[in-house]
């Protein structure tokens, strides 16, 4: 039987994304983003769940987003269940898993300092900048 690693999420920024280069120069953008959920307790009160998740956008993702997203900007993020692992100084074993970035779509407004036009749109952000995996 097959499989499918597919996630699709909504939430805003918990910081600015992160760019940085491969030695190779790819870009790669580190981004954090929440995902709230809200519900009824059990006694009837409102309640709101959280949760953290960890992105890494590459190439023109990757540039568009640093150029772009800020802390508190709301998108939409298409991907893959990425898990990296490795091992500490002291020989442990560490596991991490994060959502490699197919898509991201921006919601809202651009970043502060964005240009705009006369009209006070952004002629050069797009509203989604979609790229191949790097893997």
């Amino acid at each position: 039987m097959g499989s499918i690693n597919m996630v699709v999420l909504m939430g805003n920024l918990t910081r600015d994304p992160e760019l940085r280069r491969t030695p190779s120069g790819v870009a790669v953008a580190d981004i954090g983003m929440a995902v709230s959920e809200k519900y009824k307790a059990k006694d009837g009160t409102e309640a709101q769940n959280t949760c953290f998740v960890d992105i890494v956008a590459w190439e023109k993702q990757a540039e568009a987003c640093s150029k772009y997203l800020a802390k508190g900007s709301a998108v939409i993020v298409e991907g893959k269940l990425q898990l990296d692992q490795w091992q500490t100084a002291a020989g442990e074993k560490r596991y991490k898993l994060k959502v490699r970035a197919t898509r991201v779509q921006f919601v809202g407004s651009p970043r502060r300092g964005a240009e705009k036009d006369e009209e006070g749109v952004n002629q050069d952000e797009p509203a989604e900048v979609e790229v191949g995996s790097p893997f």
